[in-house]
């Protein structure tokens, strides 16, 4: 793999990190500022939030600029957010530094997604791609138990200290080994909107939104589903988890290759069915962990393998809206991560069991592969969208 993909990579897992890992100290966290864990939960959902707003905002108003610049910058800011959590005294003060970390952490993966496309030959775009989403999703993995790990031998604070750490290394990384990139005319934003708002392309993120919420309508309470069902202890549950996540991170190099051979739309449609068909059949696997296993792996795998084919798809489909439609696929990824937890926690807390969760989520999924076959049947977009700009 190219050397400078593999680099926008590690900047991705660096930045990932930040999301999730806070996940699993919940309890630490509000212990130490005497907030409740409801509270304390805030700091996922507002950094989710404002990272599906903030990335596509950001990409539109710095694409005029050069973009290992604006790569630099925001490796910078993302710096001082985890520095500021580190210091936070109060809960206040932790939410700002939370919303500077997710706008920072929105911009940067967006251009790392969009910097691969440019560093590689056309026909190795969706492998570029997955690559770098191989970054992505092993943070989001692999952030809860890495937290945990670290906060009970260091204290909570210190993880924040170490992914400001590997923020450094990413940025002498960058400085050195990636050339200047130009940036691009700035698209019309309400031109991009309009393009995002097609039924094409807009079903298309929502897709990507339903698929993502279909895997964390169970992921989100993955612990006591495997307690319940397979009554594991925490060793076992630490185990799975490893399992899941080496999964997992393979997923976005299996999409990745899948699209390059077969094409982006069979590659899709084939991801989110094959989902929603393993998570139907997980619930009648749990009568032994032998049975169990492959079929988590496989579920672990395809969802983070519908990256790579989505993204590759919207490059193809509309190229003039290309970085802004990478940007909202993203934003739509974040959205599916709260709206899965929220419908998940929503089934449970009103009387449902967790070991019905994994029909739930691949009912969500149907609905993804519904809105992708809406996209696919609907003709492009790009002359519309460059006819609006001649106009303008």
């Amino acid at each position: 793999m190219n050397l400078k993909v593999i680099i926008l990579a590690i900047s991705a897992v660096a930045v990932g990190l930040v999301e999730l890992i806070v996940g699993g100290i919940l309890p630490t966290i509000a212990n130490d500022l005497n907030i409740s864990i409801g509270t304390a939960g805030q700091l996922i959902t507002v950094f989710a939030l404002v990272y599906a707003i903030s990335g596509p905002v950001l990409l539109v108003l710095t694409s005029k600029f050069e973009r290992k610049k604006i790569y630099l910058i925001s490796l910078l800011v993302f710096l001082a957010g985890n520095v500021m959590t580190y210091f936070s005294p109060t809960f206040t003060v932790m939410m700002i530094a939370r919303v500077i970390t997710a706008m920072s952490t929105a911009l940067i993966v967006v251009l790392s997604l969009t910097i691969a496309t440019k560093v590689v030959k056309p026909s190795q775009q969706a492998r570029a791609v997955g690559f770098v989403y191989m970054g992505i999703s092993s943070s989001l993995v692999l952030g809860v138990p890495l937290g945990i790990l670290i906060s009970d031998a260091f204290g909570w604070r210190v993880i924040f200290l170490c992914i400001a750490a590997l923020s450094v290394g990413s940025f002498i990384l960058i400085s050195l080994f990636l050339e200047k990139i130009p940036g691009a005319q700035a698209i019309p934003l309400k031109v991009q909107l309009k393009a995002v708002a097609s039924v094409k392309m807009g079903s298309a993120h929502l897709a990507t939104m339903f698929m993502l919420a279909g895997h964390y309508a169970l992921y989100a309470y993955f612990t006591p589903y495997l307690e319940i069902n397979l009554q594991l202890n925490s060793t076992w549950v630490s185990i799975a988890y490893l399992v899941f996540g080496v999964a997992a991170v393979s997923g976005g190099a299996l999409g990745g290759t899948l699209s390059d051979k077969i094409g982006a739309k069979k590659s899709v449609l084939i991801v989110i069915g094959s989902f929603a068909v393993a998570l139907f059949i997980l619930p009648f696997s749990t009568t032994s962990i032998v049975f169990f296993t492959p079929i988590m792996i496989i579920w672990a795998m395809l969802s983070w393998a519908i990256s790579p084919p989505q993204q590759s798809y919207l490059i193809q489909t509309d190229p003039s809206t290309a970085d802004i439609q990478q940007s909202f696929n993203n934003s739509a990824i974040q959205v599916g991560i709260s709206l899965g937890s929220a419908i998940g926690g929503l089934a449970v807390t009103q009387g449902g069991s967790v070991s019905n969760l994994p029909w739930i989520g691949s009912v969500i999924a149907v609905i993804g592969l519904l809105c992708a076959l809406i996209s696919f049947s609907r003709p492009f977009v790009s002359k519309e969208v460059k006819l609006e700009k001649v106009s303008e």
